[in-house]
């Protein structure tokens, strides 16, 4: 009988590694693309801007996926849609991403992984895309993908994230994070969000010689949560590749808390978190960040609370929080809604009955107060 230790610990490795793949495919395009043409990013239904990263990476994920533990057993929920890609007028974009995909794979070997026999033609990559097709559910396994979190962020050489769950029956069971510009040293995060729009594109890296990005990762009941730099040059990732536990931050006293809230204003009530930080004694100035980087902050102990309030007709993705939220609790955080309910994703895509919002937090302390903090001013909200 398989030991309960050993319960997902392929999914997880394998998980851990094409992150990695996936993290050094999104350099490649930020240094090639972003600053020479506008081929490479379509507008999508919601208005969010897309980029070849986006759907090469879900194309490079659903292909790796599918050959390790076979098409038949990979079901995948994730953000993009073959649509968008398949119109004639992104044929640009098709061909660029058909580029990168295969670029990519050819580099699988460094990070453990198989790559393909022969280059992956047009159809093969629109086949991997398409996969990814699963709408979620109470029932059966999946995986839950966000390729390039904080597209935004992307763009502007800021914070973004590749998040990667797995789902079985509802639950989440492992999450990654990679963080590719999250530096393993965290005072030069403060340093770029103050200073990254007034710097050139080509100084947006960091001068921490540990290196410049990290991947996250836990599994549900473990009650660890692990981080890695990513790999530099012509290293090759040696499992766990000095992995080292981390662990959220001790502080309970809000005067010393610091908030992450979303850099966007249009899906989210700053004003209403504003009004609760305040409520509640918080006193620092809080840290705008782009993606699920706000909740690699709080599991490592870089920031104690993230809060989020969605406008009325915003409903949350499950691929926006899966991953972040056990990483979060495995660092022995708490993440609920502003009921003080687990977040559910056994609902489909969305996360179906939230009450109110999301709040993730350090800790039980700063936990009750801020969601007694809802409850005592949410009547006079105008969210």
């Amino acid at each position: 009988m398989e030991k309960k230790e050993d319960k997902y610990a392929k999914e997880l490795e394998v998980a851990v590694r094409v992150v990695h793949v996936a993290c050094a495919l999104c350099g490649r395009v930020q240094e090639r693309l972003l600053p020479t043409t506008n081929d490479h990013v379509a507008s999508k239904d919601d208005d969010s801007p897309v980029t070849v990263a986006d759907f090469s990476v879900q194309a490079t994920i659903s292909w790796l996926l599918s050959e390790i533990f076979g098409v038949q057993n990979v079901s995948i929920v994730a953000e993009e849609d073959i649509e968008t890609i398949s119109k004639d007028e992104s044929a640009g974009l098709l061909a660029a991403v058909v580029d990168i995909v295969n670029e990519s794979l050819a580099f699988a070997s460094k990070y453990g992984l198989q790559s393909p026999e022969t280059t992956l033609g047009t159809s093969e990559v629109l086949e991997a895309i398409a996969r990814c097709n699963s709408t979620g559910g109470p029932r059966g396994r999946y995986w839950v993908l966000d390729p390039v979190d904080g597209t935004l962020g992307f763009v502007r050489g800021d914070q973004y994230a590749v998040a990667l769950a797995l789902i079985e029956d509802g639950k989440v069971v492992l999450g990654v994070l990679g963080c590719p510009n999250y530096p393993v040293k965290t005072e030069w995060l403060n340093y770029h969000y103050q200073n990254h729009q007034t710097r050139p594109q080509s100084s947006l890296t960091t001068p921490d010689t540990e290196g410049k990005g990290c991947v996250l990762y836990a599994r549900k009941g473990s009650g660890e949560a692990w981080l890695q730099s990513l790999i530099d040059g012509d290293n090759m990732l040696e499992w766990p590749n000095c992995a080292r536990l981390i662990r959220v931050s001790s502080i309970d006293d809000p005067a010393l808390a610091t908030l992450c809230e979303p850099v966007e204003r249009a899906n989210s009530n700053h004003s209403f978190t504003a009004g609760l930080a305040h409520s509640v004694g918080l006193r620092k100035q809080p840290l705008r960040v782009h993606s699920m980087v706000k909740y690699a902050a709080i599991a490592r102990g870089d920031a104690e609370i993230f809060m989020k309030f969605a406008k009325c007709s915003y409903k949350e993705k499950i691929w926006d929080h899966a991953a972040g939220v056990v990483i979060v609790e495995e660092a022995g955080g708490v993440v609920t809604d502003a009921g003080g309910r687990p977040l559910d994703f056994s609902k489909g895509m969305y996360l179906e009955g939230l009450d109110r919002g999301i709040i993730a937090c350090s800790g039980v302390t700063l936990h009750e107060k801020l969601i007694g903090a809802v409850y005592a001013s949410w009547d006079s909200s105008n969210l």
